[in-house]
């Protein structure tokens, strides 16, 4: 194990600690969540810089590294539609491209087909779905507009990846 899949891995141990800050009734909450969801973003650049410049990417990371981000951001986006910051139908089509990226990307993994690392795009959409978040969090008067055009990114992202995935050969 290699030290840029241990800060991924570690990112899996920020979920459950964001939420259980999240929803507590600590002083500064939203801060402290805040917080603890930019080191989830910096340990996200850290690991992806230091896997390329030290030519340690491995299929693990490419694998782990998207799956995090994403259970990442549906905690996020599950923790603000419990609260009352998004509504049902954002969440729902938030959850709806990632539960379904994560499962097409599995089910090609399983085909024996590689997984590909994030693209541009992608990890484009990652850092505005960030400045949505934090801009829902912190109650921004634009924010649902802002988060309504990353979604519509995510999706057409979402179709070039998928696009990507069918022409790549099998391992």
């Amino acid at each position: 194990m290699n030290l840029p899949n241990l800060l991924t891995l570690a990112r899996f141990f920020l979920i459950p600690l964001y939420l259980a800050v999240y929803f507590s009734d600590m002083a500064g909450r939203m801060y402290w969540a805040l917080g603890i969801i930019l080191l989830a973003g910096l340990t996200d650049v850290v690991d992806g810089y230091l896997a390329r410049k030290t030519q340690q990417i491995t299929q693990l990371g490419i694998m782990l590294d998207p799956l995090a981000d994403k259970l990442m951001m549906l905690a996020v986006f599950l923790s603000l539609l419990i609260s009352g910051k998004i509504s049902l139908g954002e969440a729902a089509a938030i959850f709806l491209r990632d539960v379904a990226m994560i499962v097409y990307s599995a089910i090609f993994h399983l085909q024996g087909k590689k997984t590909l690392p994030a693209n541009f795009f992608g990890k484009l959409t990652t850092v505005l779905f960030y400045l949505a978040l934090f801009m829902l969090m912190l109650d921004y008067t634009q924010a649902h507009v802002f988060l309504w055009s990353v979604i519509i990114l995510s999706y057409i992202t979402s179709l070039i990846y998928l696009f990507q995935l069918r022409v790549v050969p099998r391992e």
